[in-house]
């Protein structure tokens, strides 16, 4: 099952680091994540960037192996 790592105000909405979810795509495991961690956390998850095996992506439809890493990567300011 892909792993999710949340970073900064991410983790802070989802309440965890990081959490092991089953979903076979970047679309299902949003609405899983939204359904795990409420409103909250769809507002946070909206401004967030996705990595998903350090590629970042916004496609629903990219596929999510078993050994998957995706992190959760809300904007940082400063450089």
């Amino acid at each position: 099952m892909p792993q999710v790592r949340y970073f900064a105000a991410a983790a802070e909405a989802a309440g965890v680091a990081s959490e092991t979810l089953d979903a076979p795509t970047l679309g299902a495991l949003r609405a899983t994540l939204v359904a795990a961690h409420g409103a909250g956390f769809e507002r946070v998850l909206a401004r967030c960037s996705v990595l998903v095996d350090g590629v970042h992506t916004e496609d629903p439809t990219t596929p999510l192996t078993h050994a998957a890493l995706v992190d959760v990567l809300p904007p940082f300011a400063g450089g």
